[in-house]
């Protein structure tokens, strides 16, 4: 019996051992990038990192200020570009991201990225205000409807989120769920990959980083709680050289909202063209960016 023990063991560890060599060499799973929380409350990313996508036919990079992509040669005539993970982008190769064809397209800027999963409006105003140190002559801020309703405690209360209270008018900074669990997750490629196969909620996250949607039945739209999250905005924050580029069928109101407190807006349209997305995911694959990065392009020309 105790035979048989030791043979089951040393059978596991060899079968442990081999799958997570095979899952490692065939990067059945994607690398996940470790995140810290900086002294402003901005959940970024250690730099210097770099890893692969599932598949492995692409490489994501982090670079030293703690954001994904490359950054610019030079801050000079600098736009930002500031979003979550269609800005973050890991699912696509550096090459299609925005900042690269803005960059092919348009010679007199430096465009530089900030990305991240989950990133709610009232973040990306906290990371722009942080940002403004640069002297960005513009920020292009990526967003959708949800993205709005993220931002505000009263819509649905979410603690990995940066939100606003518009009871009270502070800041709630997200928090980092289950830090340690994560990183032995996504360091032990194996357990990762049959979590991915065989799921199990961890505080209602996703294992793989997709795009943070609110669930919210019927969409209602939450006009009065917008309001307020903007009138908060308005008092705390620049928005004259902001610029929120509005994903795909956007609500009208809430960019006409935005607009009479002093946004410039652009809302992109994907009608008539090919889909933008990826069959399996929401995101935009190489296609999409580029149509989305044509239209912005139309846009900097026009008002820069």
């Amino acid at each position: 019996m105790k035979k048989l023990l030791i043979n089951i063991i040393v059978f596991l560890l060899i079968t442990i051992v081999v799958g997570e060599v095979v899952v490692r060499l065939t990067h059945a799973t994607s690398d996940i990038p470790q995140r810290t929380i900086d002294d402003h409350g901005i959940q970024k990313y250690f730099p210097n990192q770099d890893g692969y996508w599932k598949g492995g036919d692409h490489q994501w990079t982090i670079n030293k200020l703690g954001w994904p992509g490359e950054l610019p040669k030079s801050y000079d005539n600098l736009i930002m570009i500031i979003g979550d993970s269609f800005i973050e982008n890991f699912m696509n190769p550096n090459e299609c991201h925005q900042s690269a064809f803005l960059s092919s397209n348009i010679k007199d800027y430096n465009f530089m990225e900030v990305g991240r999963s989950g990133i709610s409006m009232i973040e990306a105003m906290e990371i722009s205000k942080q940002m403004d140190s640069l002297k960005p002559i513009n920020s292009l801020i990526y967003v959708t409807d949800d993205d709005f309703y993220e931002s505000i405690t009263q819509v649905k209360l979410m603690k990995d989120i940066t939100q606003l209270n518009i009871e009270t008018n502070t800041i709630e900074y997200g928090e980092m769920k289950a830090p340690g669990l994560k990183k032995i997750l996504y360091n032990w490629k194996l357990l990762y990959y049959l979590y991915n196969r065989f799921p199990l909620n961890i505080n209602n996250e996703e294992a793989e980083p997709i795009l943070n949607t609110i669930e919210i039945s019927n969409k209602p739209e939450y006009k009065t709680e917008v309001s307020k999250l903007l009138d908060f905005v308005k008092a705390n924050y620049a928005v004259q050289n902001k610029t929120l580029v509005f994903h795909p069928n956007s609500s009208d109101y809430i960019i006409k909202m935005c607009q009479n407190i002093g946004f410039n807006t652009l809302l992109l349209d994907s009608s008539n063209d090919s889909t933008w997305t990826f069959d399996y995911d929401g995101h935009w694959t190489c296609y999409g960016h580029k149509r989305a990065a044509k239209q912005v392009e139309g846009y900097l020309r026009k008002n820069n």
